[in-house]
């Protein structure tokens, strides 16, 4: 998998995460919902003793098989261009896994309930978005991962994130294992549809049709600057796949 080489985001984000503190020991977290999800929590918790661990491997495959398309979008929520990347999925009918910043997440509790409301799924993304993190220390990725799974769980109102996504692909063999544990599916991409270029609408509907073939799992971004051309070219690739014969899933858990 690419990695994007820090992409300014980090620098962004950084100076609010430095006041995150560690994952309090014996926090109770609600447990994930499947599928279509209310922003009410359940009426019961579950201690972070009995979330159910997770495969550890990288998932790609889609839950909708050979001709599944799994949509990620990564780096929001953004106030600015999560809506209007939520109005198109709801104008298409697609359900995506929304791969969520920490602090972003804990800026804009709204937007990560509308998320939710829609029926997505939520991916812990870390809190700051180093895409160096496979380079540092385990006391430092657990602290990334750990507290991004809190403010994403805070924010959307118990929800608790399915996937983990390392930043830039930075994954590790503690990091894998980390979210695993705590019922967080490692994430990856097939399909890396350099909308963060911003190379143009043409150019990202091109990338993924080309792309696609070599598997299921779509990267997209709804944060880190202007994503107008991101918006444009869900426009017209949601629908053109459908024509194609494709379903839109989540990946395999």
């Amino acid at each position: 998998m690419a990695r994007h080489g820090g992409r300014g985001w980090n620098g962004k984000v950084l100076g609010a995460a430095l006041g995150v503190t560690m994952l309090a020991a014996g926090a109770s977290v609600w447990t994930a919902q499947a599928g279509t999800v209310g922003v009410t929590p359940p009426k019961t918790s579950k201690p972070a003793s009995a979330v159910k661990p997770v495969d550890v491997t990288i998932v790609h495959a889609s839950d909708k098989g050979a001709r599944g398309v799994n949509i990620t979008i990564d780096d929001g929520p953004d106030p600015v261009w999560t809506p209007q990347v939520l109005d198109v999925l709801r104008e298409y009918g697609v359900k995506a896994t929304f791969c969520m910043v920490g602090t972003q997440a804990q800026a804009h509790p709204d937007l990560v309930k509308q998320v939710v409301a829609a029926g997505h799924r939520l991916c812990d993304h870390s809190v700051s978005h180093d895409t160096t993190m496979d380079k540092k220390s385990e006391a430092y990725q657990s602290q990334q991962i750990l507290d991004a799974e809190r403010m994403i769980t805070q924010a959307s109102g118990g929800v608790r994130p399915m996937y983990y996504r390392a930043p830039g692909g930075a994954f590790t063999p503690y990091s894998r294992k980390l979210a695993a544990s705590r019922g967080m599916r490692p994430l990856g991409w097939n399909v890396d549809s350099k909308d963060f270029e911003r190379p143009g609408t043409d150019a990202i509907v091109a990338t993924v049709e080309r792309e696609l073939p070599g598997g299921p799992t779509v990267l997209f971004h709804d944060a880190g600057g202007d994503r107008s051309q991101t918006v444009e070219a869900l426009r017209q690739i949601l629908p053109r796949l459908k024509e194609q014969g494709y379903s839109f899933g989540f990946p395999v858990r």
